[in-house]
C-alpha cells in the first residue's frame, strides 16, 4: 500500500490532509505537569543540597539559594509550556528549533542529545542511585567508588 500523504499530519501535496494518519493527542494538563516536574527536579534534588550548602555554610542562606533557583526553574517551565502552546507540532525541543532556527540546527539538536546529553543523564541517574542504594551497607563509610560503579553499571543495562 503506498500513500502520497505524509504520516505526520501536515498538509499532503496538494494541500489537505483528510484521510492522513495521525496520533490522539493524550497529554493532560496533570500529565504535562508531572513530565515538567520530573524534568526539572530529577533526581539531582538528592544531590544538589549537600553542595548549595557546602558552598554557603548557611542554612539560611541555601534557603534563599533553593528558592532563587525553584523560581528560575518555574520561568524556564513556563517559557517551554509556551513552547509547547505556540508550535503544537510533535517532537518537543526538534520541532522548536526547527521552527526557530531550521533543519540543521534542529539535526544537529537530535544527534547531540543523542550522543551526549541522554547518556551523561542516564548515568547521572544510574550514579545517584547506586550511591543511595549503596548506602546503608557501608554505615561508617563511604560506599567503594568502584561498588557504586559496578552498581549504575548494572542499573543502566537493565
Amino acid at each position: 500500500m503506498t500513500r502520497d500523504k505524509p504520516l505526520n499530519g501536515d498538509a499532503g501535496p496538494r494541500g489537505h490532509d483528510e484521510g492522513a494518519v495521525k496520533l490522539k493527542r493524550k497529554i493532560t494538563l496533570v500529565n504535562g505537569v508531572a513530565l515538567i516536574i520530573g524534568t526539572i527536579i530529577g533526581s539531582g534534588i538528592f544531590v544538589s543540597p549537600t553542595g548549595v550548602y557546602a558552598s554557603t555554610r548557611s542554612v539560611g542562606v541555601s534557603i534563599v539559594v533553593w528558592c532563587l533557583s525553584g523560581i528560575f526553574s518555574t520561568l524556564g517551565a513556563l517559557c517551554y509550556a509556551e513552547l509547547g502552546t505556540s508550535i503544537t507540532r510533535s517532537g518537543g525541543d526538534y520541532a522548536y528549533i526547527y521552527v526557530a532556527f531550521g533543519p540543521l540546527a534542529a539535526f544537529l539538536r537530535l544527534w547531540i542529545a543523542l550522543l551526549i546529553i541522554r547518556p551523561t543523564t542516564q548515568t547521572i541517574v544510574a550514579l545517584t542511585f547506586a550511591q543511595y542504594a549503596a548506602q546503608p551497607f557501608f554505615q561508617d563509610c563511604p560506599p567503594p567508588e568502584n561498588a557504586v560503579r559496578l552498581l549504575a553499571a548494572v542499573c543502566l543495562l537493565l
